[in-house]
Order: C-alpha cells, then structure tokens, then sequence
C-alpha cells in the first residue's frame, strides 16, 4: 500500500522567544523493515539559521536547527510518499518464554538494534512493581515470548481505555496504568515496562497510523495523529516482532515507522530549548491518506 503523508506541528508564543534548538525526528526512513520512501520533504517556518541532518545511535533521520533571531511562531511541515509491505512472517521460531534470557546472554551484538539495548529500564519506562504483577498475572499460561507480547497487548486493550485528556506528554506510566486511562504512548510504555519485567527486550515505535472511518462516513482531514507502538524481542530465530496495544493488533500495512528507540525520550518528534516567557499554543495534524483515494 502506498500512502501520502502530511504532518503539521506549529506553535504560536504570546511573546517571541530566543536562542532556540531544536532535534526533529518526523521523516519516515526508507531503510525500515517492508517500507520504502519515494518522496520525502521537510519544512520549517521560518527558515532556522542552522540546519543539520543526521542519524543518531539506532539510525534514526534527525534534523537539528537553530534560530539566532527571536521568532514568534514556528511552523514543521512534512510531506511523503511511502510504500509500506504487510508485517512479514518472523523468520524464525519464537523462544520459549522461560528460555529467553538463555537466548539474549547468547547475544554477543551490541549494535544499534541489539536486543541488549532494549531489557533495561529507560528514562520513560522505569520498573513498576504494578506493571510487573499485571504482566505476571496476564501471561502465567504463555509458553513462548510471542504469545506473551500477544497476551500482554490484549489485556492493556481490555482494562485500559484511551482517553485523550486523562495524561498528559509527561505523565510516568505508571501514573497513566493506576488510572488505567490514556492514549498511545501511555499504552507503549506500559506494555515496554511490562514486557521487560519479564526479560523480554522492548522498545518504542513512533510512527504514523491509517485510520479508517466510520461505515458511511468521510475521512478528515488531518484527524489522524502521530501513533506509538512496541517492537518486542522473541529471541535469536525470531527476532523482534511488532504490536500495537492501543489497537491489539499486530503492527503491520497501516503502521507507518518513523523512529524506533527505547522509549518516547528517543524519538520525540520536536525536542530542544529556548528562552521563553508568557504562554504558547501548540497544534499538530496529520493526514495518512491511501494513493487509492486521490489517484
């Protein structure tokens, strides 16, 4: 399936602020597993005085700016054409569950994406002692690490709602598990926290989703947001699969990868500094529109 692709983040300060830097991790890569990028574009308003592309340790595309002049606005604008491949099939036979920390002390690799990279607590998803009795609890019958990812993805689905307005960028997800509330990101980090408490290796997906619309009803136009999922390690035949406990559902031709990191601190879409006072208002679209539709 391809897909057009339009994000726009902006903000407005009631005063203008300074000495602004920035990273931006918003460009989907076309080196990610069944995804290609014809056409990538990014903007930025006003243009920054600094701009640098790069990668960062996992190989994610960041762009780094900075303002030398105060701004009053700022405005992120990115347009692509992907092609994304339904999930493919594990290359490999999933680890038994209680096997799986013989398999990962089996890794020698400490490259970008080793699984080694990913079993120990991050700075958004500290060990939580709820987390870890709930995924006890959820998954005491699995007998592989797959059907524990599965397992897991499916309870934070039944007991959790997704509520926009119950947490908020920052709220520790072991807040947003108590309340049993919150939005993707939330579910992600509950789900990673979860998954490493039982050894098995996790970490965070920032990407965009399609959606589809109520029978009848038509697509909005930039309705859709960024999205968050969790890539899980299910030993060495395996590798590490995808899954999306928002929407229990394996990730698959609708996810579309941005950046993939331990937690959300890895891949924030827009993170830096400035010098600031008074209050900003901050607005984000994204429109995920199949080719199909307009061609």
């Amino acid at each position: 399936m391809h897909y057009d692709i339009r994000l726009v983040i902006g903000y407005d300060y009631s005063r203008p602020v300074e000495a602004g830097r920035h990273v931006l991790c918003l460009t989907p890569p076309g080196g990610a597993a069944g995804q290609s990028v014809g056409a990538c574009r990014l903007t930025v308003v006003p243009r920054p005085d600094e701009w640098l592309n790069r990668q960062d340790f996992f190989g994610n595309d960041m762009v780094e700016i900075a303002f030398r002049d105060a701004v009053s606005h700022m405005r992120f604008e990115m347009d692509a054409r992907v092609e994304r491949l339904p999930a493919p099939s594990p290359p490999g036979a999933p680890a038994a569950l209680a096997d799986i920390a013989g398999e990962l002390s089996a890794v020698r690799d400490l490259g970008p994406l080793s699984p080694h990279h990913f079993i120990a607590p991050s700075a958004r998803a500290a060990p939580d002692e709820a987390i870890a009795a709930f995924a006890r609890d959820v998954t005491g019958h699995c007998a592989s690490a797959s059907a524990a990812v599965i397992a897991l993805g499916e309870a934070l689905h039944r007991t959790m709602a997704y509520d926009p307005e119950a947490t908020a960028v920052d709220t520790p997800a072991a807040g947003a598990f108590a309340l049993r509330r919150g939005v993707c990101q939330d579910f992600s980090h509950i789900m990673i926290i979860a998954l490493r408490s039982l050894g098995i290796p996790a970490g965070y997906v920032s990407g965009f989703l399609r959606t589809n619309p109520p029978p009848g009803q038509p697509r909005l136009e930039g309705a859709d947001a960024m999205h968050a999922w969790v890539r899980a390690w299910c030993g060495r035949e395996a590798g590490f699969v995808e899954y999306d406990p928002t929407n229990a559902t394996s990730a698959g031709e609708d996810h579309i990868t941005v950046a993939v990191g331990r937690d959300y601190a890895d891949v924030a879409p827009v993170r830096g500094v400035m010098r600031s006072a008074g209050w900003q208002v901050t607005r984000q679209s994204v429109d995920v529109r199949p080719v199909t539709d307009i061609d």
